[in-house]
C-alpha cells in the first residue's frame, strides 16, 4: 500500500486513522480467545515463543528480565491495546527477545567479534524535532562513515545463511505496513527500510530504550526506567554496533554515526562506554518541538490502540523532555564543552553543509569534495513535506508557551537567548 498521506496531518488524535479492513479485523480477533485479551504479553510466554523461532535457548545476561517484567506488566494494565495492536506488540516484542538470542549465537560463532571497535563516534542527541533526523542522513551520505540502516535495527543479527536479504525484505514490509495502519506518521518522521534509523532499537535490546513510551502509554514503566541504571543498556548497544562491523568486513570499518534523543538523558552512561564520542547537541525553539513531537507520540500510540489522550500525551512527554535538558546539561557541565557541537536549528536549515563541516571539524574528519557533492544529493531528495505536511497546535495536548518557556528558562538562555 503507497504512503500517500492526505495534504495535511490530522488533528484529531482521539479518532485514529483506522482502514476499514483493520476495523474489522479488530472486531473478528476480538471475538477470539486467541488473538483478544487471551493474547499471552508475559516474560515466559514471549520467551518460549523467540525460542520456538530461533531454535536457541541463551537470551544473554540476565539484566533485561527485569525491565521487561516491568513492561509487559505496564503493557497489560496501562496500554489499551485494541486486538491488532496485541498482536503487533507482541510480535514485536518476540522480535526483540529473538534479536537477543541471535546476537548470543553470532558471539558464539565468531568470538573474534569481540576485538571489534567502536573507535570515536559521533553521537547526535539533540532533542526530538530539532533537524536530526535530516542531518543524520546528511552525514550518513559520506561512505567513510557508518550509520545504522533501519533494516540492520530491526534485525541486527542474521536471520539465517541467505544474508541480508531476508532482513532487508522484511524492513520494507514492515515499512509498508506502517504506511498502511498510519500514513500521517510518514509526514512526521519517514521510516523508510533502507535509511539510516535511530540507534535506540539497538537500545531496546535490554528494553531499557524510550522506545515503548515513545509507542505506548506505559507511565509506571516510564517511571521506573527513569530510576534505573542504563549501563547495560549502552553494553548491549556497544555489543550490537561490534557485531554489525564484523558483518561488513574486510570492508574498512568507518566511524559511527548515532542518533537519538534517547542519549541526552543519559549522556553520563553514554561517556562511560564511548569516551572519545563526539556528541551533536541540535536546539530548536522549545515551544514549536514540544508539541510537534506529541503530535508524533499521539500517531504512533494509534497504531496499536483506540485510546488516545492527547493532553496525557502532552503532560507526560513535556515532563520527559524537562527532564531530559536537565540531565543533559549537567552531564555537559561534567564532560565538558570540548565532547560538543552545538547547531541551531535554524542554521542547519539555512547552511545545511555549513554546520556539516563545522561537525567534521570537531570530529576531526576531513571534509571532502565527494563529501561535499553527497550531500547536496542527499539534501535535493530529502524534500520537506514530500510525504505530506505535519500541522499541530500546542493547546491540543494542553502545553502553555509560558509554562515550557519557565520550565527551561536555563536551557533558553545558554543555547536560544
Amino acid at each position: 500500500m503507497s504512503k500517500t498521506p492526505s495534504r495535511h496531518t490530522s488533528t484529531r488524535y482521539e479518532k485514529p486513522h483506522r482502514p476499514l479492513p483493520v476495523r474489522a479485523l479488530n472486531r473478528v480477533l476480538g471475538l477470539t480467545s486467541r488473538f483478544g485479551k487471551g493474547a499471552a504479553i508475559d516474560p515466559a510466554s514471549l520467551m518460549a515463543a523467540a525460542e520456538e523461532a530461533t531454535g536457541l535457548l541463551d537470551f544473554g545476561e540476565p539484566s533485561f528480565r527485569e525491565p521487561l517484567a516491568k513492561l509487559v506488566d505496564s503493557i497489560e494494565r496501562e496500554a489499551s491495546l485494541h486486538p491488532l495492536g496485541r498482536v503487533i506488540t507482541r510480535t514485536r516484542l518476540i522480535s526483540t527477545l529473538a534479536n537477543r538470542a541471535r546476537v548470543e549465537e553470532q558471539y558464539r560463532a565468531h568470538p573474534e567479534i569481540e576485538n571489534e571497535s567502536v573507535s570515536r563516534p559521533i553521537v547526535i542527541a539533540g532533542l526530538q524535532r530539532t533537524g536530526t533526523t535530516l542531518l543524520h542522513r546528511m552525514l550518513a551520505s559520506d561512505r567513510r562513515l557508518r550509520a545504522l540502516a533501519s533494516w540492520e535495527a530491526l534485525s541486527p543479527a542474521p536471520l539465517d545463511a541467505s544474508g541480508t536479504d531476508v532482513r532487508r525484505q522484511q524492513a520494507e514490509q514492515s515499512e509498508m505496513a506502517l504506511g498502511y495502519l498510519a500514513p500521517d506518521f510518514f509526514a512526521i518522521h519517514p521510516v523508510e527500510a533502507n535509511a539510516p534509523e535511530e540507534d535506540v532499537l539497538l537500545l531496546d535490546l535490554s528494553f531499557r530504550s524510550t522506545v515503548a513510551e515513545a509507542t505506548l502509554n506505559v507511565p509506571t514503566f516510564s517511571r521506573w526506567l527513569e530510576q534505573q541504571d542504563q549501563l547495560p543498556a549502552y553494553r548491549s548497544l556497544e555489543r550490537a554496533m561490534k557485531l554489525l562491523l564484523h558483518q561488513r568486513r574486510p570492508a574498512p570499518p568507518g566511524r559511527w554515526i548515532l542518533k537519538s534523543p534517547h542519549h541526552l538523558e543519559w549522556l553520563d552512561v553514554l561517556f562511560s562506554v564511548f569516551p572519545d564520542a563526539t556528541v551533536v547537541w541540535t536546539h530548536r525553539e522549545p515551544r514549536e518541538t514540544i508539541p510537534s513531537f506529541c503530535s508524533m507520540v499521539a500517531h504512533g500510540r494509534g497504531v496499536f490502540s483506540d485510546r488516545v489522550d492527547p493532553r496525557e500525551v502532552g503532560q507526560q512527554w513535556s515532563n520527559k523532555i524537562y527532564r531530559m535538558v536537565e540531565r543533559g546539561m549537567a552531564a555537559r557541565e561534567a564532560a565538558g564543552d570540548r565532547h560538543f557541537v552545538d547547531v541551531r536549528y535554524e542554521d542547519l536549515v539555512r547552511d545545511p553543509i555549513g554546520q556539516a563541516k563545522r561537525i567534521y571539524a570537531a570530529a576531526d574528519i576531513p571534509f571532502e569534495r565527494e563529501t561535499n557533492d553527497g550531500m547536496k544529493d542527499l539534501l535535493q531528495k530529502q524534500r520537506k513535506d514530500r510525504f505530506g505536511h505535519h500541522v499541530y497546535r500546542a493547546e491540543d495536548f494542553g502545553l502553555m508557551a509560558e509554562g515550557i518557556d519557565s520550565a527551561l528558562a536555563p536551557y533558553r538562555a545558554r543555547y536560544l537567548g
